[in-house]
């Protein structure tokens, strides 16, 4: 398969995979796409660790980063030193008791008093994702994406020095067009099917708008989960598709063993667009969680990237307490396909060869 994409990495698939997790994006690369690691959860230090596990591991092969800088969020003019402590004490007192009376309400115990402190901000914002940009520039990275609007411009310069292409995501034409006039190289064209921070329009209405704004090659995203919904891409204009929530459930993930549970029990009706998590529209996994957040008695969610820091230890109590019905988990409506665990390697070649024959089925259609 050759697109603009594949000769722009040197990859034999036009397929990219974002994963949080290092062993999935190593299987991807080597199996012929594009690896793409999330960086949002990891310090720098341990994001340094992980990347020098994927050099190790993906035999040379082309990977990427993505980090999540977003263009607007609470906090962005106050300075990096203080900028946890002034956050934290934007937190109404009201919603800290929601929270709690909510764990309270379905048995979820406190944090045990030796558990590790967490990380009440991760890299929602410049200050946090920067350096997570620089460990990334210091490894053989063919790729840094950017997952919540266009990135900064000088982080754009930063990464062509280094011979590094950047990608970013959009869910409108107007959003390409600004991604596009800071230097980016890829446009990842996401439908509100996709799993995490998502807009409102589909796939299928989204990719044809995209491919005609811009000239950059463009990915389509956004329930990609087989190769007929590969191909419906490419006719659509787009070069390759990038691909999430359907490695949530391979051998290699490391998704939490209860959230993996309910992935593969879910329907593609399962997932719901919500500010529960980070404070921006996100899809997730539905349940008591997201329902409480829409409930009459929620405060409200907060603005990124105040919300996280609210919940951040709520979530973590709720995994170490086996609360089934408060496990939430960014997951797109391709999840109610993913019904059974295979390896990373059988499903890129699962989407090859339903590519192909997707292919196979529209000759025949038109030479008939």
């Amino acid at each position: 398969m050759r697109t603009r994409v594949t000769d722009l990495f040197g990859i034999d698939l036009p397929i990219f995979a974002f994963s949080h997790c290092r062993d999935v994006v190593a299987a991807v690369s080597k199996a012929g796409g594009m690896g793409v690691l999330g960086a949002l959860y990891f310090t720098p230090e341990e994001l340094e660790q992980e990347l020098a596990w994927i050099d190790d591991h993906v035999d040379g092969k082309p990977y990427g980063v993505d980090v999540v800088m977003p263009a607007s969020y609470e906090g962005a003019d106050f300075p990096a030193e203080d900028l946890v402590g002034r956050l934290q004490a934007m937190i109404p007192e009201g919603h800290r008791q929601f929270v709690e009376n909510l764990l309270a309400a379905h048995g979820v115990p406190p944090l045990s008093q030796d558990a590790d402190p967490g990380r009440v901000l991760l890299g929602w914002t410049d200050a946090t994702a920067r350096p997570q940009v620089e460990v990334a520039l210091r490894h053989p990275i063919a790729l840094l994406a950017n997952a919540l609007g266009p990135p900064p411009a000088d982080v754009v310069e930063q990464a062509h020095a280094h011979g590094v292409l950047v990608a970013a995501l959009a869910s409108t034409p107007r959003h390409a067009l600004k991604q596009v006039e800071v230097g980016v190289d890829v446009v990842v064209a996401q439908g509100t099917e996709a799993g995490g921070h998502t807009g409102e329009i589909s796939t299928m209405v989204l990719i044809p708008q995209v491919v005609d704004a811009v000239d950059v090659p463009v990915l389509a995203a956004g329930g990609i989960g087989n190769g007929r919904q590969m191909a419906a891409g490419l006719a659509l204009g787009a070069e390759g598709v990038w691909t999430g929530s359907l490695w949530l459930t391979v051998e290699e993930a490391d998704t939490p063993e209860l959230a993996r549970q309910r992935i593969l029990a879910a329907t593609s009706r399962d997932t719901v667009r919500s500010r529960s998590w980070t404070g921006k529209p996100a899809r997730l996994l539905k349940n008591e969680w997201t329902d409480a957040w829409e409930s009459a008695e929620s405060p409200g969610t907060l603005p990124m990237p105040l919300q996280f820091m609210l919940v951040s230890d709520a979530l973590r109590r709720i995994g170490r307490s086996d609360a089934a019905e408060l496990t939430t988990f960014p997951a797109g409506q391709i999840i109610g396909v993913t019904n059974q665990v295979r390896s990373t390697k059988d499903v890129v070649y699962s989407l090859v060869e339903e590519f192909a024959e997707a292919l196979e089925r529209l000759d025949r259609i038109t030479r008939d």
